[in-house]
Parts: structure tokens; C-alpha cells; sequence
């Protein structure tokens, strides 16, 4: 049974959505940055009866999702992925274990899922190799998800990006990776991001739902 079927008794609701405010982390690398996040009132109350701010931001501004067009020229862009691919039932996937067991091979218990969520017991950047990556670019999940970052062994800072990138994957980052690693196996995940059009990529709201352990 689903737990899409179970109705919300017994199941928890885990927010992994970083908040948008001033001390929201910018990446910025050498001389570059990417925008702001910046908020400013475009009107008040007092001025036109009601309330509106001024919101600026990047496309990958805090919790977010990269679309392939991200890394990949002629990628596709956030409006190629269906609605129904940012909803369901994931494969969870604790990176660091994985390389402790390569050596005697690595098989991804994939059971259809459309959503890959890895994370790291050691709560850090995990460095992984070429054959684990190719193992998980064989999965047909079309969302992943990335709690601390992956890099692979012996390849540029940006090479895990531009794989998934060329391999048509859409990638969720920057998530609280405190609330992300309360996430355990068999739950389900909805990530909605805004509704672009030709865009790399969009802030979202990632949430997670599972059962309550007694």
C-alpha cells in the first residue's frame, strides 16, 4: 500500500526546503556570483491599501532544481519535465556506504523508482568513482536528489553536473541538510518548482513524507 493511501495519520512531514531570506548562501566562485536574493517593498498598505515586495533571485537560488539546459548546451529546460516525475516514491541511497562496498560490487536495489535521493552517513561532500556513477546514470529515475554534493574521483568540480546533465537527469540541490537526514528508505517526495518556461532550473519546495516510527 501507498502511502498516498494511507491518509496523514501515522505519517511525518519533513520540510527539506532552505528558507529564502538574508542569510540565504549565494554560490559565488572567484569573481563570480550568482544574483542575490534580494526582497523590497513595491508598495504598502498605507499607500495602496495592500502589500506587495519586489522579489530577485536567481534561477538557482537556494533549494532548487537544475534541468539538463543547465550544464548541457541544447539541454532541456525545466518545462520538459513531467509533473508527475517530481512526485513518488524514491530510491534512497547513502553514497558513503556505497564506497565501502564497491569493491564487491555495486547493485542499486531499484524498484521502478522515478526519484534517486542520495545522501551520506559521514554528512559531507562524498567523492565517488566513475563506476558508481555510471551504475546510477543506468537507474531510470529521472530526478535526483543530492543532500551534500558528489563529486567523482579524478574529474573536474563541475563533472558530476554536467554527466547528469548530458544523460537528461534533473538534479534537486541545496536542501537543509539537517531536516534531510531525519529521510529514511520508503517514504515518498514531492518537489514542485516554480513554473517556468526556458529556464536552467527553479527554486522548489521539497518535501518528504513518511511513516512515524513508533
Amino acid at each position: 500500500m501507498k502511502l498516498t493511501e494511507l491518509g496523514t495519520g501515522g505519517l511525518e512531514i519533513i520540510d527539506l526546503t532552505r528558507v529564502l531570506d538574508e542569510n540565504l548562501p549565494i554560490y559565488t566562485d572567484g569573481a563570480y556570483s550568482d544574483p542575490p536574493f534580494e526582497v523590497e517593498t513595491w508598495c504598502t498598505i498605507q499607500s495602496q491599501g495592500f502589500k506587495v515586495a519586489r522579489l530577485s533571485m536567481g534561477t538557482q537560488t537556494g533549494t532548487h532544481i537544475d534541468a539538463p539546459a543547465h550544464f548541457a548546451e541544447g539541454g532541456a529546460a525545466l518545462e520538459a519535465l513531467p509533473l508527475d516525475a517530481l512526485i513518488g516514491g524514491y530510491l534512497w541511497v547513502d553514497l558513503h556506504e556505497v564506497m565501502q562496498m564497491v569493491e564487491r560490487g555495486f547493485e542499486p536495489a531499484h524498484q521502478g523508482e522515478a526519484i534517486l535521493f542520495l545522501t551520506s552517513s559521514v554528512q559531507t561532500v562524498t567523492e565517488i568513482s566513475e563506476e558508481v556513477l555510471n551504475a546510477l546514470l543506468e537507474l531510470k529515475c529521472s530526478v535526483w536528489l543530492s543532500v551534500f554534493g558528489v563529486r567523482v574521483a579524478g574529474q573536474g568540480i563541475f563533472y558530476f553536473h554536467q554527466a547528469l546533465s548530458e544523460a537528461g537527469k534533473y538534479l534537486i540541490e541545496d536542501v537543509d541538510e539537517e531536516m534531510a537526514m531525519r529521510v529514511r528508505p520508503g517514504g515518498e517526495l514531492v518537489a514542485l518548482p516554480l513554473r517556468l518556461k526556458g529556464v536552467s532550473g527553479a527554486p522548489c519546495r521539497v518535501v518528504v513524507r513518511q511513516m512515524m516510527i513508533s
